[in-house]
């Protein structure tokens, strides 16, 4: 059995990937708004501050930060997971014995990804992962044409010019590269 390695920080900042187990789904936008009142639910009970967050149609991207006496990103993904698996119909759910032992739904996929940022450039660069994501799927040509994100708010802020990310578009450039 593989030895999966998290790092728990207190107050740490971490970005997510989570999955749905089926990856031609459209769950997650097309029941965007159980999504949203699981987000803010969770929010409340578990609270964290959203940094940056793009929802697309069979995962997510977050970018996170826990309080700073609390390391329980895995709790707080757990209730989000379970939250939006309870609100959407049961024809959604894929089940099987081995998921009933385990009280999974059979939506999501049984881990996630998480990565500790480690400073500002780690930040910055899994915030622009976060909100370029639906045009490198081919969701949208344009950042700001994708309705599920958090990059609005930004762009509202003054974070953000409206426009970000044309340029990486019109480039080969890779969100990656240093």
């Amino acid at each position: 059995m593989p030895n999966y390695r998290r790092d728990y920080t207190l107050g740490g900042c971490y970005f997510f990937t989570v999955v749905l187990q089926d990856r031609r789904a459209d769950w997650l936008i097309r029941y965007i708004d159980a999504f949203r009142a699981a987000w803010r639910a969770v929010a409340v009970h578990y609270p964290f501050t959203t940094i940056a967050v793009t929802i697309l149609p069979e995962h997510f991207h977050a970018v996170l930060t826990l309080p700073e006496n609390d390391h329980d990103y895995s709790r707080r993904l757990g209730a989000l997971k379970s939250l939006f698996s309870r609100s959407i119909p049961p024809i959604c759910r894929q089940t099987n014995a081995s998921k009933q032992n385990k009280r999974e739904s059979g939506i999501w996929q049984r881990r996630f990804w998480e990565h500790r940022i480690r400073d500002r450039h780690d930040l910055e660069r899994h915030i622009h992962y976060t909100y370029y994501n639906p045009v490198k799927h081919g969701y949208v040509r344009r950042v700001a044409d994708w309705p599920y994100t958090s990059f609005h708010r930004d762009v509202k802020n003054g974070l953000f010019l409206p426009d970000w990310g044309e340029a990486i578009a019109s480039s080969s450039q890779n969100l990656y590269d240093d």
